[in-house]
């Protein structure tokens, strides 16, 4: 059990570091850049991880805030994969709109 817990411990890190913008893959217009015409690609990329690193405290913020919770025993396992996904989807979705509207200005 203890790697479980593990796991789930390492979960806001985990959320923090890839909303963070550290790389997963070699870059190549990731999405959401891939949309974009290739001379605007590198500049989405800018853009984008500038987003990540904004959002970054109140990403980690979430994310110890789920893990205080879930160590009180206020949610279970499900509980919290299933807040943790709601607010990936929720702040992914607020940063996809918020790169829209720099790249449109440019």
């Amino acid at each position: 059990m203890q790697s479980r817990r593990w796991g789930i411990r390492m979960t806001p890190l985990w959320l923090g570091l890839l909303l963070a913008g550290w790389p997963i893959a070699g870059f190549s217009a990731d999405p959401p850049c891939d949309r974009y015409p290739t001379a605007k690609q590198a500049r989405c990329a800018a853009v984008w991880k500038e987003l990540n690193q904004e959002d970054g405290p109140s990403i980690a913020q979430f994310g110890l805030a789920q893990q205080k919770r879930r160590d009180e025993g206020k949610i279970n396992a499900e509980q919290h994969l299933s807040e943790n996904m709601a607010f990936i989807k929720q702040s992914t979705e607020k940063r996809l709109e918020r790169l829209k509207a720099r790249m449109e200005k440019e």
